[in-house]
């Protein structure tokens, strides 16, 4: 079926409607928040303070009352996976199984998934910890802390959530959603590979520019993988292994200044 015809059943296929589920995608989840990042990087940047003298939390806390603060946190990770839910149920309700257009997603986890997937996390982890390690020591990022919770019971579980949850959310919308889509509409491969790459970074930029630059770098990466295999799995395995070393690292270290 053509994208410009309407289907007799149930799905749809037209460019007006994969037009439409990307501009209310994009700006529910990670559009909104590219645009929220770019105006928190302005605002650092004209700071007095030097960039590399400000810090980003990424796991703020979010309430001062003990019981209630796992309860947000619990919800904010619960957000994240019901926006890669619905960017699978987009994706299984109305794209057609078959098409020569963009790989076709492989939702079925394998074991061999965990092994790819923490090949994918050194190969992006540890460079990316030494870039920012130089970033900061050029002032071209802020001091990034991985968790601003209590030290607590609750505190490396919802850690180890919200990893997961970025993870599952970013991969799924980023790469195999917005790809699918994008080729949908007869995007060339090189300007997928830009619009998604340039999502990524653009979400990250309130942490400082290298952290931008940094995520720009994995987003061709990550979507490259897709594109070769379909598999979406280790990508969410990489990116859930790399949050959860960086803030469990950071939390069982006392933190680790910058």
């Amino acid at each position: 079926m053509s994208l410009n015809q309407r289907p007799s059943h149930g799905g749809y296929d037209n460019v007006a409607a994969v037009r439409w589920e990307l501009l209310i995608v994009l700006t529910v989840t990670y559009g909104a928040s590219g645009l929220r990042a770019i105006l928190r990087l302005i605002d650092a940047t004209l700071s007095s303070t030097k960039l590399n003298e400000q810090t980003a939390t990424l796991n703020a806390q979010q309430s001062p009352t003990p019981w209630l603060d796992p309860l947000l946190q619990i919800s904010s990770s619960g957000v994240l996976f019901a926006w890669g839910g619905l960017a699978v149920l987009l994706l299984l309700r109305h794209v057609p199984l078959r098409t020569n257009l963009a790989p076709r997603t492989v939702w079925r986890m394998r074991s061999k998934d965990w092994l790819f997937g923490a090949g994918l996390a050194a190969i992006i982890g540890l460079p990316g910890l030494l870039f920012y390690f130089t970033a900061l020591h050029l002032g071209l990022t802020k001091q990034v802390v991985p968790s601003g919770l209590d030290d607590n019971v609750w505190q490396l579980p919802l850690l180890i959530l919200n990893s997961w949850a970025n993870g599952f959310a970013e991969e799924i919308i980023v790469v195999a959603w917005l790809g699918t889509r994008l080729r949908q509409l007869r995007v060339p491969w090189p300007w997928v590979f830009f619009f998604s790459a340039l999502l990524r970074g653009s979400y990250h930029l309130y942490q400082g520019y290298s952290a931008g630059v940094g995520n720009i770098v994995m987003g061709l990466f990550y979507l490259w993988y897709w594109k070769k295999t379909g598999r979406v799995w280790p990508l969410i395995i990489a990116h859930g292994l790399i949050d959860s070393v960086a803030f469990v690292g950071y939390t069982m270290l006392g933190g680790i200044p910058g």
